[in-house]
């Protein structure tokens, strides 16, 4: 490669959050359906049907999403909570969908790929989320 064909590395952006799965469950007994529509789209609650570990790494993926973007949820600029959306394709390999202020962020950044992965115990669920430009980055 000659140095007219070099490019800028271009680093990942990366969010990560964890939760405890007790304080989610603690948020849907006081809130209830009140709390499920205001976090979780309605692909999302027909996915986890309730499941409260599975709701709780989607809420964890929103965050990282946010922390991803370099925002906060609702907080300055941030995104709403529905602005990003966490389904499963056919496989149930988890999938990022940004809407609103999470998408125009997105785009201001040039970030267009997106992975995600979400794991949890019984007390802990936590989600990573790598965002690149143009599907490229280097470390």
């Amino acid at each position: 490669m000659s140095d007219g064909e070099r490019t800028t590395p271009v680093p990942p952006s990366v969010g990560v959050d964890l939760v405890e799965i007790p304080r989610i469950a603690r948020a849907i007994e006081r809130w209830g359906d009140r709390m499920l529509k205001r976090v979780y789209t309605p692909a999302e609650l027909a996915l986890c049907r309730g499941r409260v570990p599975e709701l709780a790494a989607r809420f964890a993926a929103k965050e990282a999403v946010s922390k991803a973007l370099g925002v906060g949820i609702w907080w300055r600029g941030g995104i709403g909570w529905k602005d990003a959306e966490v389904l499963s394709d056919p496989i149930g390999k988890p999938e990022v969908f940004l809407y609103g202020r999470a998408a125009d962020r997105a785009r201001e950044l040039g970030l267009d790929q997106w992975a995600i992965s979400l794991s949890h115990t019984q007390e802990q669920a936590i989600a990573v989320v790598v965002a690149t430009r143009n599907g490229r980055f280097s470390l």
